[in-house]
């Protein structure tokens, strides 16, 4: 019987198979870069506010507590936005006359709340909760970055799920005294730069943060990790 494909046609069929293999695993590995990117997860954008509010002025320049502002960070699941009354404080005296601060005046006088931009949003099916990240002594900049240098707030993490996992795989690489949650300058101890807690000195971030894992009574990796921890 005579041959009806070419031999040529074996080599052709390897290629193919292979050119698919590789478009299909090239495909996935665009998809995930896509997902990463900060096209999708906003990374690194600052978001347009009804007031231009710059935490670089009134954190570095003024040295505002975050709790000034954000009240209910240490008891809610929610940092807290504040009133107006909060701002008219400063502003009823300082740069009361400014065109930009015309929103923040009609409010006070209004009645009518300020519509933020929220900046970070996580999705509905996430659950976060401040008061208990404050109490185990997860600071402020450790999730939102180097906010006393933004003179517009921005996204500084991805708020992907292998970001969160990061921390809750290792919370020791995190963890800070309680003293140094709200510090912004605030510096992992280190061999140069100690740090003493507890009447011990501290030369290396695992090992305080070892033990303050130990005295926060952390729960374990299991239980961080758990579907159930953040999807209610």
């Amino acid at each position: 019987m005579s041959q009806i494909f070419h031999r040529s046609t074996n080599t052709i069929s390897r290629l193919t198979i292979y050119g698919a293999v590789f478009v299909v695993a090239s495909l996935a590995w665009t998809g995930a870069a896509v997902q990463r990117s900060s096209y999708v997860t906003r990374q690194g954008e600052a978001r347009e506010q009804v007031v231009p509010f710059s935490h670089q002025h009134h954190v570095a320049g003024l040295g505002l507590d975050c709790r000034y502002c954000h009240t209910s960070v240490e008891t809610s699941s929610f940092a807290g936005i504040p009133p107006t009354r909060t701002c008219m404080n400063c502003h009823a005296q300082i740069w009361n006359d400014a065109p930009m601060l015309e929103p923040v005046r009609e409010s006070f006088r209004t009645g009518n709340s300020l519509v933020w931009t929220r900046v970070h949003d996580l999705p509905d099916f996430a659950y976060f909760d401040h008061s208990i990240h404050v109490a185990k002594g997860v600071g402020c900049s450790t999730c939102h970055g180097p906010i006393d240098q933004m003179a517009l707030t921005y996204q500084a993490s991805s708020l992907q799920m292998e970001w969160c996992l990061e921390c809750h795989r290792a919370p020791e690489k995190f963890l800070r005294p309680q003293p140094e949650v709200f510090s912004v300058a605030y510096e992992p101890p280190s061999g140069n730069k100690p740090y003493t807690w507890a009447g011990k000195e501290f030369r290396d971030q695992l090992l305080l943060g070892r033990e303050l894992k130990t005295t926060y009574q952390v729960r374990t990796t299991a239980d961080l990790t758990s579907c159930s921890t953040c999807h209610r």
